[in-house]
């Protein structure tokens, strides 16, 4: 697995998100996604919307995934 491929995957299931993915190792990534939808929703709710685009690839080809989601007004303020 690579960056690319996670940053793909992710932008196919949340296609107005600005998503940054870093992992060096193949297999610990860092993800920061901002999107709209998020708005109104709990960190569980939008952790679950980004793993829901990425599938069996949790856990799998990807074993850990740390992420920051944000609504676009969260990431204007830092």
């Amino acid at each position: 697995m690579d960056t690319k491929t996670i940053h793909d995957l992710i932008q196919s299931g949340i296609p107005d998100a600005e998503i940054h993915v870093d992992g060096a190792d193949g297999v610990h990534f860092e993800a920061r996604v901002v999107s709209p939808v998020f708005a109104g929703k709990l960190p569980l709710a939008r952790h679950r919307l980004v793993y829901a685009t990425l599938g069996a690839h949790m856990g799998n080809a990807i074993h850990a995934l740390s992420l920051r989601t944000l609504t676009p007004e969260e990431a204007l303020k830092g």
